[in-house]
């Protein structure tokens, strides 16, 4: 490809930006009754996928124990048996980020996709 076929944005001095108009009180209404209804669909999705959740929380719990581990204990012999003493706490672990999730999962998603839909 030569350069002369290349594109190449070059913006405008005389270009202006254009402010977005404010939201109408029927407007706002309507974009929070549909971030309470994403809500509800989220807490759905969550207790009906909780095994899958469960399995999730599991999968990062052993990924992080074993980093942590590896990086705060650098002896092999007491690396070896810190590992193998992890999954003590594990049941401990599911309960309490399972409980987490319930409660925050689906409006932490629901504020992450809101913002990827604002245009500000």
């Amino acid at each position: 490809m030569t350069s002369s076929n290349r594109l190449v944005f070059k913006p405008q001095n005389n270009q202006k930006v254009v402010p977005l108009p404010e939201l109408t009180p029927e407007e706002k209404r309507f974009q929070q009754q549909r971030l309470k209804d994403i809500c509800l669909l989220l807490e759905n999705i969550t207790l009906k996928e909780e095994t899958t959740i469960k399995l999730i929380l599991d999968c990062l719990y052993d990924i992080g124990v074993i980093n942590l581990i590896n990086k705060k204990i650098p002896n092999p012999p007491l690396n070896k048996l810190a590992k193998k003493l992890a999954s003590t706490p594990k049941p401990i672990f599911r309960i309490i980020a399972w409980r987490w999730v319930r409660r925050n999962l689906p409006i932490r998603v629901t504020n992450w996709l809101h913002n990827r839909v604002k245009f500000k």
